[in-house]
């Protein structure tokens, strides 16, 4: 068993919104013979409360980014670029594309999750997936530049996924591009017979009507079969011809993930206990939507990788302390703030909706608070 004199080495995986916080809180309540490393694929971690508001145009790219080395810096940690491709649990190592491996005595993983695409045809080539941010943000930059060069030009975005995720960005997109065009027709295609299957009534029925009046087309029972350079097909035989289709559907996790070893639900997400730690390897954590917590399902939703900022920070502390740790259980229910791109918001809660300028002003606050955190 390692001695409390003994330096600790905890390397943080990814630059998620619950690592955010750790290193945040790090910063403040340091320990002495701890050593910490942030290893991350981007030096800017997107805030997701505000990226569909940046796709409006709403907010810039500073405001909505946190400078992940200034905040390694700050909490004395160091900082590394580069992707994670693999994790050996037994020499207690990340191996990495470009470097070589790095050692951990602790390791947290927060590399949040990308939609699945694999079990769609062409999805992967020719599909712009939502997430990795940085992806989708130079595809949607580049859509928008040729859409402000040639506006009377006419073209056709699709959007396959009609969960929050698909029609936030939907009517963020249309409130974005109507500003510089009205030739871009926007289609959003949904495998379930309804928007939105998770939440209440009024929501979907509401967020139906508002795309309606806001002229983006909607393929409701429509699964996705193919998708081409120019083309989505769906199994019913519908075929739209397409300039650039963004893929919101499913979470998945990288395939590395499991093949590492670590314990896994049934879709490869890392499987931890109440205390945010793995259920097959004590010294790994894990938090934001790369985690499932053991009899607790939950979407995957920024405002769990949020709340769990904190417990994470404990019971990493607790860890090199040699502690019990603390048990974290998520919230049963949460408000889901949606933005409509036109400085209004819809709140849903369980079964309860309101759509008002008011929720836009009371999310910007909360926004803008969360984001005060990290100065650049």
């Amino acid at each position: 068993m390692r001695s409390r004199s003994e330096s600790q080495n905890i390397v943080f995986l990814g630059g998620g919104h619950s690592h955010a916080i750790v290193l945040r809180q790090w910063q403040m309540h340091s320990l002495a013979n701890t050593r910490l490393t942030l290893l991350s694929d981007t030096k800017k971690a997107p805030y997701s409360g505000m990226l569909p508001a940046h796709v409006a145009g709403l907010y810039s790219y500073e405001q909505t980014h946190i400078d992940l080395p200034h905040l390694a810096q700050l909490a004395q940690a160091k900082f590394y670029e580069d992707k994670a491709i693999g994790l050996d649990l037994e020499r207690k190592q990340i191996l990495c594309l470009n470097r070589p491996p790095l050692p951990f005595d602790t390791v947290s993983i927060d590399i949040g999750s990308t939609p699945a695409t694999f079990t769609v045809s062409g999805a992967k080539d020719y599909a712009v997936p939502a997430k990795p941010v940085p992806v989708f943000l130079r595809h949607w930059y580049e859509f928008l530049q040729q859409v402000e060069t040639t506006p009377n030009q006419p073209r056709t975005l699709a959007i396959v996924g009609g969960g929050a995720g698909g029609v936030e960005l939907a009517l963020n997109m249309q409130q974005r591009l109507q500003q510089n065009s009205d030739q871009v027709a926007i289609h959003l295609f949904q495998r379930e017979p309804e928007l939105l299957p998770r939440h209440g009534k009024w929501i979907r029925r509401h967020l139906h009507n508002l795309l309606r009046q806001r002229g983006v087309t909607l393929h409701l029972g429509e699964a996705v079969r193919e998708v081409l350079p120019d083309k989505v097909i769906c199994e019913s035989g519908l075929s739209l011809e397409t300039d650039i289709v963004f893929w919101v559907t499913q979470a998945s996790a990288p395939d590395w993930i499991e093949k590492s070893g670590l314990a896994t639900d049934e879709r490869g997400f890392i499987l931890v206990n109440q205390y945010l730690q793995s259920v097959s390897h004590p010294f790994v954590f894990a938090a934001g939507d790369i985690a499932a917590i053991q009899g607790h399902p939950r979407p995957k939703a920024g405002v769990f990788a949020v709340r769990q900022g904190k417990p994470l920070f404990r019971n990493l502390q607790r860890t090199v302390l040699g502690k019990p740790l603390k048990p974290y259980r998520p919230q049963r229910f949460y408000l889901s703030l949606i933005g409509t791109g036109d400085q209004s918001a819809i709140a849903s809660w369980g079964p309860l909706g309101f759509h008002s300028p008011l929720l836009w002003r009371w999310k910007d606050h909360i926004d803008r608070k969360f984001m005060a955190q990290f100065p650049h």
